[in-house]
Formats: C-alpha cells, sequence, structure tokens
C-alpha cells in the first residue's frame, strides 16, 4: 500500500493547487486513502478465497485421512497385544524366509544377513513378526524393516543384531503413543476447520469506510472537473480581450 504512486495533477488542478484551493489537497489524501483501502479489501477477499478452499478441500480430506490412521493404529495395536507374550520377555519368535527362530539374537543375525545381500532399494517380503508382515528395503541412508497391517510402521537398522530387534519392538510399543498424537491432530483439525467456516463468513471491516471515502472521492473529482471548465471558459475569454486590443490599436495607426 506504500507503493502506491501519487495521482498525476493536470493543469487545471495544478493552477488550482497554486490558488489554493482545498479541494487538491483533499483529493490527493482521498485518492491515496482509497488506493490503500481497496488494497486492503482485495487481500482480505484473497484471504476469504483461499479459506474457502481449504473449508471445501483440505479439511474434510485431512479429517478422514486422519480417521482412517487412527482406525488403522487401533487395529495394529489390537493386532500386536494378541501376539505378544505375558511374560516380561517381549520376543517370543520371529518368522524369517520360512524359518521360525525363537531366539532373538539368531532372528537378528538373519536379518543382517539379508541386509547384505540387497544391492538396490526395492521393497523385499522377508517374514512375519507380532502378526506384522515384514518387508526390508535399503535407502540412501541405511536398510529399514515395514511393519505392514493396516498401516506401515518403518523401523531403520543398525548394525547389531540385538539392537536391530529392540528396535522393532520398540515401534511397536510406542503405537499407542502415536495413536494418542493422531487423535490429538484430529481434534485440533476439527477446531480449524470450525474456525475457518467462521471466517469465511467475515465481511470487511472497513467496507462503509471505503463507500464513504470513494463517494466523497467522486463529489470532489466532479467539483474539480466543473472548475477546470470555468477557468478554460476564463482564460478563452482573456484571449479575445488580448486579440481585441492589438487590433485597435492597429486600427488606431
Amino acid at each position: 500500500a506504500e507503493d502506491i504512486d501519487e495521482a498525476a495533477l493536470n493543469y487545471a488542478q495544478i493552477k488550482a493547487l497554486a490558488a489554493g484551493n482545498p479541494l487538491i489537497m483533499e483529493k490527493t489524501e482521498l485518492d491515496t486513502q482509497v488506493a490503500k483501502l481497496k488494497l486492503l479489501k482485495q487481500n482480505h477477499l484473497s484471504q476469504i478465497y483461499e479459506m474457502e478452499n481449504k473449508v471445501v478441500k483440505y479439511y474434510p480430506n485431512e479429517i478422514k485421512r486422519l480417521e482412517t490412521r487412527i482406525e488403522g493404529y487401533k487395529k495394529d495395536i489390537e493386532l500386536a497385544g494378541k501376539n505378544t507374550p505375558n511374560s516380561n520377555e517381549k520376543f517370543q519368535s520371529m518368522t524369517i524366509k520360512g524359518i521360525t527362530y525363537t531366539d532373538k539374537k539368531e532372528a537378528g543375525d538373519k536379518i543382517l544377513e539379508l541386509c547384505k545381500n540387497i544391492r538396490k532399494s526395492e521393497k523385499q517380503e522377508i517374514g512375519s513378526y507380532k502378526g506384522f508382515t515384514m518387508e526390508l528395503d535399503y535407502h540412501y541412508d541405511g536398510f529399514q524393516i515395514y511393519l505392514k497391517n493396516e498401516l506401515t510402521h518403518s523401523v531403520i537398522l543398525g548394525k547389531d543384531n540385538l539392537g536391530n530387534i529392540i528396535r522393532i519392538n520398540n515401534e511397536i510399543d510406542m503405537m499407542p503413543f502415536a495413536l494418542k498424537r493422531e487423535e490429538i491432530e484430529l481434534e485440533n483439525v476439527k477446531v480449524q476447520f470450525k474456525n475457518a467456516k467462521e471466517e469465511c463468513k467475515k465481511p470487511f471491516k472497513q467496507e462503509q469506510e471505503l463507500k464513504e471515502k470513494s463517494k466523497r472521492l467522486d463529489d470532489v473529482n466532479i467539483l474539480l472537473n466543473m472548475n477546470e471548465k470555468d477557468n478554460e471558459v476564463v482564460d478563452f475569454n482573456d484571449n479575445v480581450e488580448v486579440e481585441s486590443q492589438k487590433y485597435n490599436r492597429a486600427y488606431e495607426r
């Protein structure tokens, strides 16, 4: 708004300004104020359009996505619970390439062995653990195991055999906390959705001021145009009088 150029003044307006016409100063101020108000209104409308787009598309889709993930977490947590022993030992068995390992060190060694044979980024199903399908994949930053059921849970692997089993168990143990995080996020999005619908209804706060100043600017422009026509008539009469005096002096000679 500060970069709006000042309106150029025509000859009649400059002449009126030199004569101390207060309408010129008022016009200059109104031009700047109206331009700023129009820019503010345009920004307001742009924000409303953006908000309306979110109300129609973004928020409903985001709510649906979060609800789907919440249901997925609940089913995965239920699956893990059914396949977790009641004893303090979290590891019971892991099936890798058709072989069931009851010793977690042997299972960890087998995972590291499979990592050595991967040459490119391509997910490979390697077995199952606690009801989840396990896929092994390689990325530029290392190896990952994906636990898949309703959702896909990724585990970044290290170089320690037992450490990798612990990481897999930790990912499963963290599912209830991840579920809680998604539920909180869903509530936040619902609040944002409600607020966005209210924001779309808000009018431009300075609409009345814009109307009043625009009308006054129109009135001032009309008055200045009338003054300009009067000045043109005066200038024409002055020229006729000068030419008449020249003619009379020549006639007398």
